[in-house]
């Protein structure tokens, strides 16, 4: 599927907090995440490459942890994420499947999420990463086939300024744990 992903520091917790109760809604309970990233062994910045990702997600304590790989492809030019996911039922075979297909681990990411559903196809993240300051918000559009990338870029972006964000963050997660951030204002 192809989504749109705009990301950004959370200014105010509280505010955010507040302006989700006004309308009537409520984010999840907080849901555990880990990840390993692999990238392909001829991996380059900005190029359009792939990268793979096996998560390990733990909703509740009294539940078991579900598993999931899942393949982001990054179009520059354009500015819209491929996604493929699904289940795994076998951690270990799977991450011995993406060595053999020559990926190479790169970073681990832990966070903590909470999540909110605005349609059928938005959604918006909240979340606090292990080794950076701060939480973040992200947002998630699915993009359907006859839409205008630039109308639902505006759109997110729009979101994100009524949630009293002003920039946004174009790296992974990964990158900013390792200290390269950007922030980018928010196109007016």
């Amino acid at each position: 599927m192809k989504k749109l992903i705009v990301k950004s520091r959370l200014v105010d917790r509280e505010r955010f907090d507040q302006q989700i109760a006004g309308i009537g809604m409520e984010l999840s309970p907080v849901i555990w995440q880990h990840e390993r990233i692999y990238l392909p062994h001829d991996y380059r910045p900005a190029m359009n490459f792939p990268r793979l990702v096996m998560r390990t997600e733990v909703k509740t304590t009294e539940q078991p942890a579900t598993y999931a790989m899942y393949l982001k492809r990054h179009i520059e030019d354009s500015g819209v994420d491929w996604v493929n996911y699904t289940q795994v039922k076998d951690y270990t075979e799977a991450s011995g499947i993406v060595h053999q297909l020559g990926f190479r681990k790169v970073a681990e990411v832990s966070r903590q999420r909470q999540e909110l559903r605005l349609d059928e196809r938005t959604v918006v993240y909240v979340d606090t990463v292990d080794g950076i300051d701060g939480q973040f918000i992200k947002l998630e559009a699915e993009l359907d086939e006859n839409e205008s990338v630039d109308a639902l870029r505006a759109d997110l972006f729009t979101i994100l300024m009524m949630l009293g964000q002003e920039t946004f963050v174009m790296q992974p997660y990964f990158d900013l744990v390792q200290n390269v951030e950007q922030p980018y204002l928010i196109p007016r």
